[in-house]
């Protein structure tokens, strides 16, 4: 692993090493949300989604969504870039990514409600979304 990966600090309570295996992957792989400092951004911006104090939260749909940075408006869209990143990561790192989701995930499953159209469950080409895009949203 390059030496300036470790010279930063760990990325939202995840190990150095973890840290540094993300910064990696962040400088050397394309991907649609694979961007450099952008794991931490997604996991502050989830972290703080999943913490909002109203008891039940409901999602918010992305007022400009082919907009780089107003996609992640959608806190789905968020997820989406986390669940990227963590296929790109070597195994431990990924584990471990996967464990500190797997809190996050709960609270957010526990604090939304399931969308009950099965209309809204798949994309634009039929595909199955993932769980967490079939949450119900504000206005659904």
């Amino acid at each position: 692993m390059p030496a300036w990966t470790g010279d930063l600090p760990p990325i939202d309570r995840l190990s150095p090493h973890t840290s540094a295996a993300i910064r990696l992957a962040e400088h050397s792989h394309q991907g649609h949300h694979i961007r450099p400092d952008g794991t931490a951004e997604f996991l502050r911006r989830y972290r703080n989604f999943v913490h909002r104090p109203e008891r039940n939260l409901r999602l918010v749909a992305s007022e400009m969504p082919c907009c780089p940075g107003c996609q992640y408006d959608d806190i789905a869209v968020v997820r989406d870039a986390l669940q990227e990143v963590m296929r790109v990561l070597p195994r431990q790192a990924r584990i471990e990514l996967r464990q500190l989701l797997a809190n996050l995930d709960a609270e957010f499953r526990r604090r939304t409600l399931p969308d009950p159209d099965p209309e809204h469950w798949t994309d634009w080409s039929g595909t199955p979304d993932a769980w967490w895009h079939r949450r119900l949203y504000q206005g659904g």
